[in-house]
């Protein structure tokens, strides 16, 4: 088997890398500002220097997330995003192998995709391996043997869902949920229901700092922006009570996608999945009162990972330093 030195995490939220003997090296916003040309689009800024530039550009300069797990990928944008990644972390091209972390329920003509924008950010050898697998190992669950895990990671761009058992997803599926839909649907809420437009990362901030799935939770926080009939600055106090209808549906997408998955398997394994309980990680899992909300809507035992942002690629970080339970994962695959 090959010897594997780096893992990295392309999230819809941030991207990490993790090299062997090292730890983690990099996490910077998977993001990339561009602006139109004659000849296409050039590239502004990368990373951390596009995040400062969200909603602080002439109208023309986009910032994104490039696309690299959809049929229609961004692949020039992915390309040059990973080549700038790597490049600040030491990796030699061509040479060093890598474990490439992905969601469990990628078709083929997405792992085409996934691996011919590593190709074109001159990697080494690359595994693709689904990063939910990893994220169970990251949280010090046993995989390899015959004990069923179910774990729910919502990220930024989606959430994974998979039961795993013998080293193997045995059931998986991929929502297009996850921490920047929210996002998306605070700057919605804010225009129609307050009549403020915000941006992005100040509607991500809200989310982050009163968001709340408790019932009577009177976390509140001021927000400045432009008035919608005026046009004209705006400062208001938005409580944790607003965001409810905003945030609430997401949450209850994902509820609804566990049990659809639970109640396609069979009852020795649903009495794993109940004696375990339900792992569940990622980002946006950091919604407070989510604990009580799973309890509340959920008819299955769950429990928070105990380091929701790092899990992911810190399992990712033990595989490559244990050849036996990354070589069982792989052959699996």
């Amino acid at each position: 088997m090959k010897k594997f030195k780096y893992a990295i995490e392309v999230g819809g939220g941030y991207t990490n890398i993790y090299i062997k003997g090292q730890g983690l090296a990099l996490k910077e916003p998977t993001l990339v500002a561009a602006e139109p040309t004659e000849d296409g689009y050039k590239v502004i800024a990368l990373g951390s220097e596009a995040r400062k530039l969200v909603g602080k550009t002439k109208e023309n300069i986009e910032t994104f997330t490039p696309c690299i797990y959809g049929e229609h990928s961004n692949y020039e944008y992915s390309v040059v995003l990973l080549k700038y990644f790597l490049s600040k972390v030491g990796y030699k091209e061509y040479e060093d192998d890598v474990l490439f972390l992905t969601p469990c329920g990628l078709t083929a003509r997405e792992k085409e995709n996934i691996l011919r924008a590593c190709e074109g950010a001159n990697m080494g050898y690359v595994e693709l391996i689904p990063a939910i697998i990893c994220s169970c190992v990251g949280e010090g669950r046993k995989i390899d043997g015959s004990t069923v895990n179910m774990v729910v990671d919502i990220g930024g761009a989606y959430t994974d869902i998979a039961v795993i058992n013998m080293s193997n997803i045995i059931k998986g599926a991929t929502l297009s949920v996850g921490g920047k839909s929210i996002d998306a649907s605070i700057v919605n809420y804010m225009a129609y229901s307050e009549e403020l437009l915000i941006g992005l990362p100040t509607a991500e901030t809200l989310k982050n700092e009163v968001g709340s799935l408790f019932d009577n939770d009177m976390l509140n926080m001021e927000v400045t922006g432009v008035d919608v009939k005026t046009k004209s600055p705006k400062t208001m106090i938005i409580y944790s009570e607003n965001l409810k209808s905003a945030i609430r549906p997401f949450y209850d997408e994902i509820i609804k996608g566990i049990e659809t998955t639970i109640n396609t398997l069979p009852p020795e394994i649903v009495t794993d999945i109940i004696n375990n309980k339900i792992l569940i990680t990622g980002g946006a899992a950091k919604m407070q009162g989510l604990e009580n909300y799973l309890k509340k809507h959920l008819n299955y035992p769950v429990q928070l990972a105990s380091d929701m942002d790092y899990a992911t690629i810190l399992g990712a970080g033990k595989l490559l330093s244990d050849h036996l339970l990354l070589s069982g994962i792989i052959n699996k695959l």
